[in-house]
């Protein structure tokens, strides 16, 4: 392994209803959102094609952070909250991420497939 060598594990454009800003605030009803999530892991000097499936993060840890891991009825005011509380959880579940990127597209406000969102990265904070 290098100094320049990484794996980011990704789950692109997960479509997830979110209590979240003005729109959640005014209709009482989750927002839409699509959610990528990029997550820089350790990287093992070699994978041979008989490393084992714990050498890596499960992909669908991943996706459960920025769906069934999100707490249902709590309203997020800032999208920004979704964002970090993905990350809050990947760094939680496993010490091997060293960080994580969340993007997220506001779909309910988009007037002409327009992408109005966020994106949040965070490193792993220091112990």
């Amino acid at each position: 392994m290098t100094n320049t060598d990484s794996l980011i594990l990704e789950v692109a454009d997960l479509e997830v209803d979110v209590l979240t800003g003005i729109y959640s605030e005014e209709t009482g009803k989750p927002q839409p959102l699509r959610i990528t999530i990029q997550v820089r892991y350790d990287v093992a000097d070699r994978y041979d094609p008989d490393t084992p499936l714990d050498a890596s993060k499960n992909y669908m840890d991943l996706k459960h952070a920025a769906s069934e891991g999100l707490p249902e009825g709590v309203h997020f005011k800032l999208i920004e909250a979704v964002g970090d509380h993905i990350c809050e959880t990947l760094f939680v579940q496993d010490t091997r991420v060293q960080a994580v990127t969340v993007k997220i597209v506001k779909l309910a406000i988009a007037e002409a497939n327009e992408k109005i969102g966020i994106t949040l990265h965070r490193e792993r904070p220091a112990e």
